[in-house]
């Protein structure tokens, strides 16, 4: 990732309809998206100029907001036009695209049912999510002490900014003891996800996913279950606890900014990086680069 601080990047942003130039897309400080979390965003990929899923990442937003109590004035087509359009604008074939949608300043309180609803839209460069090299060998993962918090008391569906403030705490935690993320448990102690990833595990050629009722259902985690499927590979998701990962030979974490990376280690559990996840790697990359099939 480049080292320029985002608000000093070159190019532009689509904010609220338009063009404009990157370092004029702002917002004011009292605005409702930064004091009470009424914001949600999507991460996205665009691979030789075409983003991965548009279609179905410009939905899950429209939805996020509707769990968020706001309507995004602007409809599923337009967004996926204005991606495309900030994309090309930019010069950038392969990048991360990231729509934002937010609650702005007309009233600062709790209740703010009147302020205006604004989206924005970048695309920067954003290299692989983890060091190349230790993608390819499995990357450790720390247990965080935060965990996914029972969907009766969250938007648990939506991707909205404020369900991802334990999920800074736990990866800095885990990075300052020398992991690269760390797996959360839910509420229940029951195995959940990373703090920006869905998680996999490998038992005797089964693939095994907890599954995804207090977090959310990755649009990356359902197209690597389809292309497990298409491999006939046995897909399994269930309720998984922390006293079966001994079990498991292979683990690997799926999200637009990991992709498929492969786990050699969960605090006290290993796991040995092994065929089932090396194919999906090949099949996921394949998907999202469909030049690269043929190779």
């Amino acid at each position: 990732m480049s080292a320029i601080p985002f608000d000093r990047q070159d190019g532009v942003i689509w904010f609220d309809g338009q063009l404009v130039p990157w370092a004029d897309a702002k917002v004011h400080v009292l605005t409702h998206g930064l004091h009470y979390a009424s914001c949600v965003f999507e991460g996205e990929r665009a691979y030789g100029g075409s983003i991965f899923k548009s279609t179905e990442h410009s939905e899950r937003l429209k939805h996020s907001a509707e769990l968020l109590d706001f309507t995004i004035p602007f409809s599923v087509a337009e967004i996926d036009a204005a991606k495309h359009l900030v994309v090309e604008k930019n010069g950038r074939a392969d990048a991360y695209v990231r729509p934002v949608a937010w609650r702005g300043s007309e009233m600062m309180g709790v209740s703010a049912q009147n302020n205006k609803i604004h989206l924005a839209i970048a695309a920067w460069e954003w290299p692989s999510y983890f060091d190349p090299a230790e993608r390819l060998k499995g990357i450790r993962l720390d247990l965080a002490d935060f965990r996914r918090p029972d969907p009766a008391t969250i938007p648990a569906k939506a991707k909205a900014s404020g369900l991802y403030m334990i999920c800074t705490i736990s990866k800095h935690k885990a990075e300052r003891r020398g992991y690269a993320d760390a797996l959360m448990l839910d509420w229940r102690g029951h195995v959940a996800e990373c703090t920006g990833a869905n998680i996999f595990f490998v038992k005797d050629g089964v693939l095994h996913t907890p599954t995804a009722d207090a977090f959310l259902n990755g649009i990356t985690r359902r197209t690597v279950i389809e292309l497990a499927r298409r491999r006939g590979i046995e897909v399994n998701e269930r309720t998984i606890l922390p006293d079966e990962l001994s079990a498991f030979s292979e683990c690997f974490i799926t999200g637009t900014a990991a992709e498929v990376t492969p786990v050699s280690e969960i605090a006290d559990w290993r796991f040995t990086p092994g065929q089932i996840s090396k194919t999906l790697m090949e099949d996921y990359t394949a998907e999202v680069r469909p030049h690269a099939k043929a190779a």
